[in-house]
Formats: C-alpha cells, sequence, structure tokens
C-alpha cells in the first residue's frame, strides 16, 4: 500500500493542506540557496571576518553612527586578517566588507523566524501530519546547528589565522545544503505526483536506485571539496584548463606529509581532485541518463534524469570559466548557485524513484514514510 506521504490525488482534502506547506517549504529552499550565494560572495570578498562578534539577536541592528562605526572597525583591527593584509583600511573600505557579512548573517536570522513561525502556524491549524512533524522539528535543528557551525568557523580565524579554517568553512556549506535538499526532499514527497501507470514501468524506475544514491553522494562530495577549495583559495592557483600547470597530472600532488593532508591542504591537490571529481560525477550523471532514457521508467523521471544532465554540463562550463577567469566574482557567484539546481535535480530523482518503490510490491518491506 503506498503510504500517505506518496498520496498523488491532486485535488484531494489532503492536498489542500499540504499545498501551502509546499510552498512554504519551497520559498525557505529559495532562501537556502540565497544564503549559498551570499556566503560565497561573503567569502570571495573577504568579508567574513568583518564581524568579530557573535550576537543571535542584537547583532540585526547594525552601527548606526559613525561612533559605533569607530567602535566595530577598531574591534576588526585587533584580528590577524587586519594586522597583517589590510593594515590602514579606511572606514568605507571597512563598511564594504561589513555590510557583506552582516547581510549574510541577517538572512540566516530571516530563514530561522520564516521556517519557525510558518511552522508553528501550520502545526497550530492542523496542517501538519503526524509524520511529517517531527521531520520540520528536525529541519529546525538543523538550521540552528548551522548557525553555530557559522560562528565556530568565523572564530577560527580571529586569533592565529588571516582567514577562517578550510574545514570549517567546507563543513559550513555542505551542511547547507544539507539543509536545502533535506528541506526539498520533504516538499517533493508533499507534491502530487502522477505514478507509473504500469507496474513494468515501476519496477524499471526503481532498478536506478542505487546509481540515484551514488549521484547524490558525490554531489555532496563535490560540495565538500568544492568548500575546501574555496576554503584554500586554491581556484586562484592554477588558472588553465585542461591541463594544470603545464600537465593533465600534475606534479606536486603529494608532497606534504603525512600524506592524507594534501588532499586537504596542498592547493594543487585539492583542485586537482576536485576537476577530477567534477569528470567523474558528470561521466556517472551521464551514464544515469542514458540508462534510464534506454529503459522502460516513467515520465516524469527520464525528463528529470535529462534535466540533471544539462544542470551538470551549465556546472562543468561554469566552473572551467571560473578558473579561466581567475574566480571573477558573478561567474564564481553563478557556478556556487548552479550547483544547488545539480543538488535538486539529484534529490528529484531519489524522490521519484522512492515513490515508485512505494507503489511496486516487490516484497513485504515497510517503506519510510520520508527519508
Amino acid at each position: 500500500m503506498v503510504h500517505a506521504a506518496y498520496s498523488h490525488d491532486p485535488a484531494g482534502p489532503l492536498e489542500r493542506t499540504r499545498r501551502p506547506v509546499r510552498l512554504w517549504l519551497y520559498f525557505v529552499c529559495f532562501m537556502v540557496l540565497c544564503m549559498v550565494v551570499v556566503g560565497g560572495a561573503t567569502r570571495l570578498t573577504e568579508s567574513g571576518l568583518s564581524i568579530t562578534e557573535w550576537k543571535p539577536i542584537h547583532g540585526v541592528i547594525p552601527p548606526l553612527s559613525e561612533a559605533q562605526w569607530q567602535e566595530e572597525l577598531e574591534k576588526y583591527r585587533q584580528i590577524p586578517e587586519y594586522q597583517l593584509i589590510n593594515k590602514g583600511m579606511s572606514l568605507e573600505d571597512f563598511q564594504f566588507i561589513y555590510w557583506w557579512e552582516w547581510g549574510h548573517r541577517l538572512l540566516g536570522r530571516a530563514i530561522g523566524v520564516v521556517f519557525f513561525v510558518p511552522m508553528l502556524f501550520f502545526w497550530m491549524r492542523g496542517y501538519l501530519e503526524p509524520w511529517l512533524k517531527p521531520r520540520l522539528v528536525i529541519g529546525f535543528g538543523l538550521g540552528a546547528l548551522q548557525g553555530a557551525i557559522g560562528w565556530w568557523m568565523v572564530a577560527s580565524g580571529l586569533s592565529e589565522r588571516v582567514d577562517v579554517s578550510q574545514y570549517r568553512l567546507a563543513v559550513h556549506l555542505t551542511l547547507a545544503c544539507v539543509i536545502f535538499a533535506y528541506l526539498f526532499y520533504i516538499a517533493r514527497l508533499l507534491t502530487p505526483t502522477a505514478l507509473a501507470r504500469d507496474m513494468d514501468t515501476s519496477r524499471g524506475s526503481i532498478r536506478f536506485r542505487g546509481v540515484a544514491w551514488l549521484v547524490l553522494t558525490f554531489v555532496f562530495l563535490q560540495i565538500f571539496l568544492g568548500g575546501i577549495v574555496a576554503g584554500l583559495n586554491a581556484g586562484l592557483a592554477y588558472n588553465t584548463w585542461p591541463l594544470m600547470d603545464g600537465a593533465f597530472v600534475p606534479d606536486g600532488l603529494m608532497v606534504m606529509t603525512p600524506w592524507y593532508l594534501n588532499f586537504f591542504e596542498n592547493v594543487l591537490t585539492v583542485q586537482f581532485q576536485h576537476r577530477m571529481v567534477a569528470y567523474f560525477l558528470t561521466a556517472l550523471i551521464f551514464y544515469q541518463g542514458y540508462s534510464v532514457l534506454r529503459a522502460p521508467t516513467s515520465a516524469h523521471l527520464r525528463r528529470n534524469a535529462v534535466w540533471l544532465v544539462v544542470a551538470v554540463l551549465v556546472q562543468v562550463g561554469l566552473g572551467i570559466i571560473t578558473i579561466l577567469s581567475n574566480v571573477e566574482l558573478y561567474r564564481a557567484l553563478a557556478h556556487q548557485a548552479v550547483a544547488i539546481f545539480v543538488l535538486a535535480f539529484a534529490i528529484e530523482q531519489a524522490c521519484l524513484i522512492r515513490k515508485e518503490q512505494a507503489r511496486v510490491p516487490l516484497r513485504r518491506v515497510r517503506v519510510p514514510a520520508a527519508a
């Protein structure tokens, strides 16, 4: 029996309560996408350390007078980034980086409000099904954790370093994408979808669940590696393609000891592995798309597989353009934004297959309401 989470009646009473919840989750996902892009801009403009304190409530109010601006600038002057890189920075230049970081933090707070207040409203109005309530509480908890990790990341650059830890930045970016994926997956489960009309087509779709989850795993891995690249400014080091330092496989990939540090701290290796995973992921998505189109699968799955191929091609193209442009701001931000679209199509692929799996009684298994 298909669980209520997979109901596909577009006009029934269940859909009338699900639709506002679904639209709300889509809007939160859009805000998370904006948060990722603004976070990328904050990193690329070297603005992330301009606010040296974490004030979750009071920090909403920016400096409003000349004296308050001077006080913020004086706090910034105490950290290594100012003393070693930006010494002598004017108040006007400081205000530029301050506004980027303040906007990033304000957007994070806004996401928390936009998530929590409607959740309470829908909960009290009875719009939330029992299986959905704990999952939304988990979503809110992930958002709170993300705020704490954001400060944990910033704190790494306030005492001894001139920038934030690449490890913490990668964790912060990846968790943002996990939150997006989690909420987007729930929203897609709440979407009325016409399932495959016959069992053969449903079984054909289910054949690809392993590949779909493998694609999703490598999308997250690539996002994490992109965070390492950003944290080390590795994109600024080798600005040629398809060769790096004059070779497809350059020398110097494993010069650090112990050997495993090369994958996280060697600028050459970090950019090289990001490229190699991109090639592998693109090939995997092409394989999935080709296989899905050849098999007896649902129209929704086939269409999404095509869009996933298109998205990854655009993403690879933007990655190449970003490298060749020496990480020009808007190209780099476009590259970061399209990564979320690749993630969304990969999530949709897994979600469609899960719906087909709930339809076909291949064996006696309890299908979870949502994952």
